[in-house]
């Protein structure tokens, strides 16, 4: 980013109000399955998670943040969604963001967006557009993307788990310096798409967080939407 910003804190702050402490990003379905039972399971899910949907969710917000076309970017975020209930789980929290931040940052960006897709644009690239409003670049955007990838699951397993919150913290720390990389790797991305086209932003695969989110929909009862 080119500058340090207070604003990239209260946007990724898990207390904004944009909808995302009801979404657990596949950590329901994984406790469920046995697949986090403990810290070490949760670091191992969270370190997929971040390197996979959190790229791809880092690089749609890094360049919408850089100025490409955030309806472009909605299809390539459709694109990049195989899952039907994660592309309307996308679009709800869009929708949510959207509402939150054309409060906290008034923008004609978002007015457009919010008309030309009333039933929410993706999430990643409402963020994108979000940082844009508030004054942050492309690699701001993608750090707010990526930390949201891993935060939330870990936010989530505490309450499935009763896991010590202590311990889901030192492995949000533990994961810091993989976030950072993701990051840049999102924002690089961005720069090239500039020029490239949206064929240059990551699209990593993670085909068992689709599988199971189709599964997650289905539960009669469920703690989390995802």
């Amino acid at each position: 980013m080119s500058t340090l910003s207070a604003a990239l804190l209260v946007l990724a702050d898990g207390r904004f109000p944009a909808g995302g402490h009801a979404h657990s990003g596949g950590a329901e379905a994984a406790v469920e399955a046995g697949r986090i039972t403990d810290g070490a399971s949760l670091e191992s899910f969270c370190r997929g998670r971040l390197h996979t949907a959190g790229l791809t969710a880092a690089g749609l917000a890094a360049a919408a943040a850089a100025g490409l076309d955030p309806l472009a970017l909605d299809a390539a975020a459709d694109a990049r969604t195989p899952s039907p209930a994660l592309r309307a789980a996308a679009r709800r929290l869009g929708r949510q963001l959207t509402r939150a931040a054309r409060a906290a940052w008034p923008s004609p960006d978002l007015d457009d967006l919010a008309a030309a897709r009333p039933r929410g644009a993706h999430q990643p690239v409402v963020l994108g557009l979000v940082a844009r409003a508030a004054g942050l670049g492309p690699l701001a955007a993608a750090y707010a993307a990526a930390y949201e990838a891993v935060s939330g699951p870990a936010t989530a397993v505490v309450r499935l788990l009763s896991l010590d919150p202590f311990e889901a913290t030192a492995v949000l720390a533990r994961l810091a310096p993989e976030l950072d990389h993701v990051a840049v790797l999102a924002a690089e991305a961005a720069g090239r798409a500039l020029t490239e086209g949206l064929d240059a932003l990551p699209a990593p695969a993670a085909p068992l967080l689709d599988i199971t989110a189709e599964q997650h929909a289905a539960w009669p009862v469920r703690l989390f939407a995802t």
